[in-house]
């Protein structure tokens, strides 16, 4: 690497306690000049791993007192020989030693280089690498637990198992081109065919695992929908316990969506309440309906209320045609308004459909519908013990090398010659290997470890 990298490895803000951390061939000496035990010795470097305490010291003139411990390479998280000093939390503080770091000769981090260099050094696999963000954004402790399933790097084995199967292809073909007999090639395209098909299923089951995977990193898209004063934003408020959208009997009060996160235990909900939904000659308001049908396209589940106290119109038939076809927990609202002289004509509108009946004035009848949003978790469709896809970039790799897979499939059952068949194994192996780490870039290295915060 041959620089010396610093940073601030903590959140800003006031704390307890703050890290400045460095790493590189310099971070020894940089932490023998810039602390001093309370017997004024410099760090001790045969205490590998042990925190020494003393002061942060320039020209006999105290800085912070603090903890510093050294940690010999390649035993670190960098493999390289590291230096943490832990400060007094605050912003003065930190900025002071991080500044006298860079005086001393080191460089500023760039965001994600620490881990970005314990991936170039051996120390993490790249999905282990990508997964380090996964578990400092996590919203619950099921993101969580799915961060710490990657980092174990059982993730970065199924890639290198389908990187495996794929030069198993290659060296096939690679046999056949340089020794074409007729029994040698009938042999290879039976192997061919089945090494195909199983990386075709190995390469789906993942794909399949994203739109788990999303729920578990991002939370379960659900939007809430309705006509316009059912009580939109008096569910939202009653599922956050506070007061977040402006409730009032106005219809069209919200004119935009309002998006927050909810947490139900282990499930999270990324909640958005949205604008009613009715026949509008409102410009703003229009727009705001507009945005509403849109989120419903992109929505994991629907919150659809309707208002139980008045009797069902056009506008709620309208809104069950918009519904159809998606995954939608119908709910009663105003329950403490009616009299129930309804209850017939709301069961034949919804059509067997499961039904919630609340009242979000009261909080009546809420813990069922938390449950029944529990249930996806629990019931399997959202489960954090088996691997799956959180990351983008990594669903876009997998994408291309299906592709390339189906290419090798077709190709073999029209007995395409072997050395067609080795162009679409390559284009394969260099997408996966975009994974795996055997074909990137540098400019891929740069925008993955981009994302991530200054001192991780």
């Amino acid at each position: 690497m041959g620089e010396t990298i610093a940073a601030i490895s903590t959140a800003t803000g006031s704390g307890g306690i703050g890290i400045v951390r460095l790493s590189g061939d310099r971070a020894k000496d940089l932490g023998q000049k810039m602390f001093r035990t309370k017997n004024n010795e410099p760090l001790d470097l045969e205490k590998h791993r042990y925190l020494q305490y003393g002061h942060i010291v320039e020209n006999d003139h105290r800085i912070d007192e603090v903890l510093c411990v050294f940690m010999k390479g390649p035993g670190t998280y960098t493999r390289e020989d590291m230096v943490e000093i832990y400060c007094h939390g605050g912003r003065i503080a930190l900025s002071k030693v991080l500044d006298y770091c860079l005086r001393l000769g080191a460089r500023l981090a760039e965001p994600g280089e620490f881990t970005k260099r314990a991936f170039l050094n051996g120390r993490l696999d790249l999905s282990q690498a990508e997964s380090v963000i996964d578990l400092i954004d996590a919203k619950s402790s099921k993101a969580y637990d799915q961060g710490m399933l990657q980092l174990s790097g059982a993730l970065g084995e199924e890639f290198r198992k389908i990187e495996n199967k794929l030069m198993e292809l290659s060296g096939l073909i690679v046999a056949n081109i340089d020794f074409p007999e007729d029994d040698i090639e009938i042999l290879n395209r039976e192997k061919l065919e089945k090494i195909s098909e199983d990386l075709d299923k190995r390469v789906n089951h993942l794909i399949q695992s994203a739109s788990r995977g999303k729920m578990l990193k991002d939370g379960i898209k659900t939007v809430i929908v309705g006509k316009p004063n059912v009580g939109k934003s008096s569910l939202l408020n009653v599922l956050l316990k506070e007061d977040r959208a402006i409730v009032t009997d106005i219809p069209g009060t919200t004119r935009d969506s309002i998006e927050e996160y909810i947490s139900l235990d282990d499930v999270v909900l990324h909640i958005i309440d949205t604008a009613g939904i009715r026949d509008t000659e409102d410009k703003v308001e229009k727009i705001g309906v507009e945005r509403s049908v849109a989120a419903m396209d992109q929505a994991d589940i629907i919150l659809a209320l309707f208002d139980q106290s008045r009797p069902l119109d056009q506008e709620d038939k309208n809104l069950l045609d918009l519904l159809k076809g998606r995954k939608v927990f119908y709910i009663l609202n105003k329950q403490d308004l009616s009299e129930g002289s309804q209850d017939q004509e709301m069961k034949e509108f919804f059509q067997g459909e499961e039904v919630f009946s609340i009242s979000a004035l009261n909080k009546e009848g809420i813990e069922d519908l938390e449950e029944a949003l529990k249930k996806l978790y629990y019931t399997g469709e959202v489960d954090s013990q088996d691997l799956a896809i959180t990351n983008v970039r990594q669903l876009d790799v997998l994408r291309r090398t299906k592709k390339s897979i189906e290419a090798i499939k077709d190709a073999v059952k029209m007995d395409i010659p072997m050395d067609c068949i080795e162009v679409d194994v390559k284009e394969a192996l260099d997408s996966i290997g975009e994974i795996t780490g055997k074909t990137l870039t540098e400019d891929i290295l740069d925008r993955i470890f981009h994302e991530f915060c200054i001192g991780k």
